[in-house]
């Protein structure tokens, strides 16, 4: 039998030491009629799951600029350059904009070639997420998660390759 006086000064020993207090089994969280009390302290202990917690909180919602949305208009407040990360050596065009919904300022990547000349201060853009992996920054652009994709209601694309002129506003 396990549960001999022996055996059982053995477990009181071990009960003490806390680094093999987990590898030993516990005998109070067993049984047929322990059922809920197990689910109670796997819903308790589940909290300290970094994962867990952002997913049952929403904070990736809530840290998000964009909110829900794809997509989502701001103001440019100004232009900037920004180095591209080893082993690449560029300065990246990009530029700070506003977000009209709640006021925000984001750093959005200016796409193409030349295409800063399109973008002044004071421009309505449309930004969206540049896709980076888990909402991230994508690439050699550290810091940056949006890029421009429109400018006074303009695509950027078809303002790079000439074929519309830029709007008034």
């Amino acid at each position: 039998m396990f549960f001999n006086q022996n055996n059982f000064a053995k477990l009181s020993f071990y009960k003490h030491q806390k680094h093999l207090k987990t590898t030993f089994p516990r005998y109070n969280d067993m049984g047929l009629l322990n059922a809920r009390k197990i689910m109670k302290k796997r819903r308790k202990f589940r909290w300290s799951d970094h994962d867990y917690k952002v997913k049952a909180l929403n904070l990736k919602v809530k840290a998000d600029p964009l909110g829900r949305s794809s997509q989502a208009k701001g103001i440019v407040i100004g232009k900037f350059q920004k180095e591209a990360a080893q082993p690449n050596s560029a300065m990246r065009k990009c530029c700070k904009v506003q977000l009209i919904k709640n006021g925000i300022a984001v750093g959005a990547f200016i796409p193409g070639n030349l295409a800063q000349k399109f973008i002044d201060e004071h421009d309505e853009v449309i930004i969206e997420r540049i896709g980076g992996k888990q909402g991230r920054s994508k690439g050699d652009i550290r810091g940056i998660r949006f890029a421009v994709i429109k400018v006074n209601d303009q695509p950027l694309e078809r303002l790079v390759h000439g074929k519309i002129e830029k709007g008034r506003r």
